[in-house]
């Protein structure tokens, strides 16, 4: 699976599933930058084939509803959806 790295302060491994075209997904990134958040990323529209079937096979450990933006978060925590106050609580 093919990651985009964004830098940031180190507040735990942080993994954001997300489709390029979707407006909560932007503002999802848009708000974890503000944070200063240290994440990784995957737009799960632009993957295909076998990287595609590696990354819904993942989401779906997280998210059975494969519903954007899906956050990982240590690989236990989860927060689906654009959660402003759950995301800001979070990572402040």
């Amino acid at each position: 699976m093919n990651l985009e790295h964004i830098n940031g302060e180190n507040k735990g491994n942080v993994l954001l599933f997300a489709l390029s075209t979707c407006q909560w997904c932007k503002k999802t990134r848009a708000l974890l930058e503000t944070l200063n958040v240290e994440y990784d990323y995957v737009y799960v529209d632009l993957t295909s084939g076998e990287e595609r079937d590696e990354v819904i096979t993942e989401l779906e450990k997280w998210n059975e509803n494969l519903s954007f933006p899906t956050i990982v978060i240590n690989e236990k925590d989860v927060i689906i959806g654009f959660e402003e106050d759950i995301i800001k609580k979070t990572f402040q």
